[in-house]
């Protein structure tokens, strides 16, 4: 293990004092992102902001450009021998954080101007919660801005209603990783991510967190989710199969928390959105076979039924964007 400052970090009247978030970064061979990912974060540093780095690379490069900003940030890097992939280094990374809260930040992703002060404020709000929700910005390989992803979830002051939260993300993960704010002691008591779920592991985290506290939506866009070709969803789904298995465990594991009046309704949308989403992975690696199963997937539901899939997995906003990308040569 490497370790940079180890999280504490010298200031003129001493050794920083315990921080109030922690970033936690995995990263693989992210030289082509990862200056752009941290100078997005130094643009406006706090000292009270850990950056806690799980690095598995197979050279030095990468490593390299993080230690670029010593100075500026307050990095703790490690090098752990024993663990891979993204969900492994991702619960690692949560275990080492010293702060109270912690957010995910992806290799390619980015913080928007603001996002410090915004975090602040919703820690502030309520400090027993365990996660603050909010929409994305999506950008393209080279940071233009395509869209917003939005929640479907009300605009209130208030917790939001945990089975209505549970009920509209069984339907979809409406939820990217860069965006949410959670709990530490919430995140280790629930499990973390479950690292045999590479695809929707994130989904059901944010699932076991609806079901142990009060939860936030923060109608705030502080944070953007890049799509581009070579991301780990992009390449993963390619497999049609497990694809589809990834999504259905999900579901299968956790629809037992809805009402059971409730149950029939909420899994023939959410057996609509994995057809859905299925086709539209298998389209973007090159078979438009499924178009007419999507089509069909949404007018069997009814009127009403469409409307709340299009509503609750916002598929205009996922969609959209990665089109304008994919005709403009950016995907």
């Amino acid at each position: 293990m490497v370790s940079v400052n180890n999280g504490e970090k010298e200031t003129a009247g001493g050794v920083l004092a315990q921080p109030w978030l922690s970033v936690v970064l995995p990263t693989y061979c992210g030289e082509k992102w990862v200056a752009t990912t941290l100078d997005a974060i130094a643009v406006d540093p706090d000292p009270g902001i850990e950056i806690v780095v799980v690095d598995t690379s197979r050279g030095p490069e990468t490593l390299e450009i993080v230690a670029r900003y010593a100075d500026t940030l307050n990095l703790a890097i490690y090098q752990p021998v024993d663990i891979d992939g993204c969900s492994l280094k991702t619960n690692f990374g949560v275990a080492q954080a010293k702060a109270d809260y912690v957010t995910w930040l992806c290799q390619d992703d980015l913080w928007l101007p603001g996002r410090a002060a915004a975090i602040r404020r919703w820690i502030e709000k309520d400090t027993s919660a365990v996660l603050h929700l909010a929409p994305t910005a999506i950008i393209d390989k080279d940071g233009e801005r395509l869209g917003d992803w939005n929640c479907p979830l009300p605009e209130t002051q208030d917790p939001i209603d945990p089975n209505m939260l549970c009920e509209r993300l069984l339907v979809q993960n409406f939820i990217a990783v860069v965006s949410p704010v959670i709990r530490r002691e919430a995140w280790i008591a629930c499990g973390g991510i479950d690292p045999a779920l590479w695809y929707s592991g994130d989904w059901e985290l944010w699932l076991k967190l609806a079901q142990a506290g009060r939860v936030y939506y923060h109608n705030e866009v502080t944070a953007a989710f890049r799509i581009h070709g070579e991301s780990a969803t992009s390449t993963g789904s390619r497999d049609a199969e497990d694809f589809r298995k990834q999504l259905q465990i999900v579901i299968d594991r956790h629809i037992g928390v809805i009402d059971p009046s409730r149950q029939s309704d909420v899994r023939k949308l959410a057996d609509a959105a994995i057809d859905i989403n299925c086709a539209l992975a298998s389209a973007a690696n090159g078979d438009a076979s499924g178009g007419f199963k999507t089509v069909w997937a949404i007018i069997a539901l009814g009127p009403i039924g469409a409307w709340n899939l299009i509503k609750y997995s916002r598929i205009i906003e996922r969609v959209m964007p990665r089109v304008r990308a994919k005709l403009a040569g950016a995907l």
